[in-house]
């Protein structure tokens, strides 16, 4: 398996394709709508490599509803409405205390086919769809057209009762099985593993299990291994494991092995939760981490001249090292916005307002009442 990606400083970043529709997403407590913001697994995703200049393609639906500026335009199916999820927090929501959320679909957008995808290869390939969206043809299609597919499995598993409660069904009966072999990466967080054989999966695939605040673990043919986390004060929880798996394949594209890419990962994750939906990054924190990751792919020039598996998901020297690098360059950036936050008139332009009580953030209002 193939998992390091030789670069040289001519070399350009290679291209990503995200397959995944653009969603609206609404967080209610006790019957109150808290916030409303841009959904949808690609939104993180693309929001982090934008963040680490990687170039991608996007492929995402939405209806004519679809009110939110983005970057890259999606294709708007004039007889469908945007996917709606409500996310409900009714058993507490705080930034110290999280409680699952019971998730609805509360409108669906048409699925992504293959004549919907570009004519054309990638490097590498993000199926990530949230809402049934992804068809195992549609997958297929991206094994073709991509050298290396990465899955969430929530694109392949999740099913949705009468009332558009979300609900998990098992990776063996979710129809996209027989394409384990041919994939690069499966995601899934702690409560997704549950619903397939890890042990069985990994023979034929990497897996990745994130565990929110305690890291991932990542799990192949012969090994495994724990990835640390980074200290977050989490505000919403929403779109943390999809900014993971942004960091992580954003990190392989720029040249990092297996273990310090997860690392990115995480902290593109640890970052994510302690904003109310998609994180407006710091710029000045985003200069700093593609400076330490070429660091670090420059240290490890040695690594990436290797292309076998073992060498591929060994921790190379200095890993720790590195995960305090990305710590630092995290509360440097903290200390930044501390500083400007006492400059008249800098504090609007830099930090966004934070979760506080039934406080509503309602940026580019879509939300129907009579939902």
């Amino acid at each position: 398996m193939v998992t390091t990606i030789p670069q040289t400083p001519n070399t350009p970043i290679q291209s990503v394709l995200i397959v995944g529709n653009y969603c609206h997403d609404v967080l209610l407590q006790g019957g109150a709508v808290v916030a409303e913001t841009l959904g949808g697994a690609a939104s993180f995703i693309s929001n982090v490599l934008t963040g680490l200049s990687v170039s991608f393609h996007l492929t995402s639906k939405v209806g004519v509803d679809f009110k939110y500026p983005v970057n890259h335009d999606p294709i708007v199916v004039p007889t469908s409405k945007t996917t709606v999820f409500h996310a409900y927090f009714d058993q507490g929501y705080s930034v110290n205390a999280h409680q699952d959320r019971v998730l609805k679909r509360i409108e669906v957008c048409d699925p992504i086919n293959p004549s919907d995808l570009p004519d054309r290869k990638f490097d590498f390939g993000m199926a990530v769809g949230v809402g049934g969206e992804i068809l195992p043809e549609t997958l297929e299609r991206m094994v073709e057209i991509c050298d290396a597919v990465f899955v969430d499995i929530q694109a392949l598993i999740r099913a949705f009762d009468e009332n558009g409660t979300v609900k998990l069904v098992r990776l063996k009966e979710s129809g996209f099985y027989h394409l384990l072999p041919r994939l690069k990466f499966l995601k899934a967080s702690s409560d997704e593993a549950l619903f397939m054989e890890v042990e069985e999966v990994r023979q034929w695939c990497c897996v990745v299990v994130t565990h929110g605040k305690d890291g991932c673990e990542v799990y192949w043919k012969d090994g495994e291994m724990k990835i640390a986390p980074f200290g977050a004060n989490q505000i919403d929880p929403t779109g943390a494991g999809d900014s993971f798996l942004g960091g992580f394949v954003g990190g392989l594209v720029h040249g990092l092995v297996v273990p310090d890419a997860a690392l990115v990962g995480n902290f593109f994750g640890s970052l994510t939760v302690a904003h109310i939906g998609l994180p407006k990054f710091d710029l000045r924190l985003l200069q700093r981490i593609k400076e330490e990751v070429q660091t670090r792919k420059v240290q490890c020039t040695c690594w990436l001249e290797r292309r076998d598996d073992e060498v591929s998901f060994t921790k190379p020297a200095g890993h720790d090292e590195f995960h305090a690098s990305l710590s630092s360059s995290k509360l440097v950036s903290a200390e930044c916005r501390r500083d400007l936050s006492r400059s008249p008139g800098s504090v609007e332009q830099v930090i966004r307002p934070q979760y506080k009580g039934q406080q509503k953030f309602l940026l580019n209002s879509v939300y129907d009442k009579s939902n």
